[in-house]
């Protein structure tokens, strides 16, 4: 288990697929099976790559930057932003577990707003 290509690998795929070729995404890092936890997306590679699909055409002009990634064993966590249309910014935790492998096998995430105001000085992702 290789837990620094593993979070090359993570930040590729999420890369990829977001900036809109998920499709290629999955073909170079995800396994056979994908199991999802985001209950807005269906299991396996295929409702994977539609959802991108999806989200690629209904928001081309999108934005994302990798904050940090931690791996630890076969996990690797990424912290994101991204900026939507009308500057609509977001917050992001992915969780990838990834098979002996190397490949991606499930996912988990959390997403947040980045609300107009706040009651301290710290950024979501700072």
């Amino acid at each position: 288990m290789d837990t620094d290509t593993n979070k090359k690998n993570a930040i590729a795929f999420y890369k990829m697929a977001y900036e809109g070729n998920p499709t290629k995404a999955v073909e170079l890092y995800v396994g056979d099976e994908y199991i999802q936890h985001n209950p807005l997306v269906a299991d396996g590679p295929q409702a994977f790559i539609d959802y991108f699909n999806r989200m690629q055409k209904e928001y081309p002009e999108k934005s994302i930057k990798f904050v940090r990634a931690v791996s630890e064993g076969n996990l690797v966590a990424l912290h994101t932003h991204q900026v939507w249309p009308d500057n609509d910014e977001y917050i992001t935790m992915d969780f990838f577990r990834f098979s002996d492998a190397g490949k991606i096998v499930e996912h988990w995430d959390s997403i947040q707003q980045i609300p107009k105001t706040a009651m301290n000085t710290n950024t979501m992702y700072k």
